[in-house]
């Protein structure tokens, strides 16, 4: 499977603007033969908005938004999985949406790991980080930004099959080591693709770093951007990892039995 991923900033709080980038990018994305095109965090209204706008433009997951963006992908036979802020009720998630290339939402995550004090007074955060859904060949999983960098989270899909991991992102400095090392390793160690689709530019005085990547079960980089806007392309082959997977042993002497405080709360008062 192709896949494509879009760097690049996105008018902040101009929905309308913002799905007319998703339409151009899709057209050109489909133009190269891509069969899914992943979009940064929080794409549809831009990230550094504060609380109150945020939630003054949040959607339903079926809302007007994904609606556009379902005949964006039946238009241009390309499956799209952008971030946005999620209404559900009360509740305000930092959400990404998943729809296939005939335009079907196919699966919607909320953000589980939140990050710093903005996005927890703005945010509910999700409470599952095991969705995966079949998208051009492929299983493919979903994580945004800040839970990429938990190895339970990554471990998570591949252990319920995913074979890609899409991450739509927001990334600023200081955090270039991210896509520079954690990325390719979460790749390796789970023997999974992952995708990474960060923001670039400045946002109302935020900086992005850009280095969207794709990264290979083997942990070479596929693909990889600069700082700049841009449009990325990675093929993605599981056949041609096999020696990869052959020799990667992780899965196999897991021992998890070892593993229950994993699940409990760190006692912050434990002493070694």
């Amino acid at each position: 499977m192709r896949i494509a991923l879009y760097q690049g900033p996105a008018d902040s709080g101009t929905v309308a603007s913002n799905l007319g980038l998703m339409e151009e990018r899709a057209r050109e994305a489909a133009s190269l033969g891509a069969h899914l095109l992943v979009l940064p965090e929080m794409f549809l209204t831009g990230y550094n908005l504060g609380r109150d706008r945020v939630h003054a433009l949040a959607e339903p997951a079926a809302g007007p938004s994904a609606q556009a963006a379902s005949a964006i992908a039946q238009r241009h036979g390309i499956a799209l999985l952008y971030g946005y802020p999620e209404r559900d009720g009360d509740a305000i998630y930092n959400a990404a949406l998943l729809i296939d290339s005939e335009g079907q939402r196919r699966a919607n995550y909320r953000k589980a790991h939140l990050f710093g004090p903005d996005e927890r007074v703005t945010f509910v955060p999700g409470d599952s980080v095991a969705t995966v859904v079949p998208i051009g060949g492929l299983q493919v999983g979903i994580l945004i930004c800040y839970d990429v960098e938990f190895p339970e989270s990554v471990r998570l899909l591949a252990l319920a099959g995913a074979e890609l991991v899409a991450v739509p992102t927001a990334l600023m400095p200081p955090y270039e080591f991210v896509p520079a090392s954690m990325i390719p390793t979460r790749a390796f160690e789970n023997q999974v693709f992952v995708a990474y689709a960060n923001r670039c530019g400045e946002e109302n005085g935020l900086r992005y770093i850009g280095q969207s990547c794709v990264a290979a079960p083997d942990g070479s980089v596929l693909a990889a951007a600069g700082t700049d806007s841009t449009l990325i392309v990675a093929d993605l082959d599981p056949l041609r990892y096999g020696a990869s997977r052959d020799a990667n042993t992780y899965f196999r002497d897991r021992r998890p039995e070892l593993y229950a405080p994993l699940a409990s709360e760190r006692d912050d008062t434990a002493k070694s």
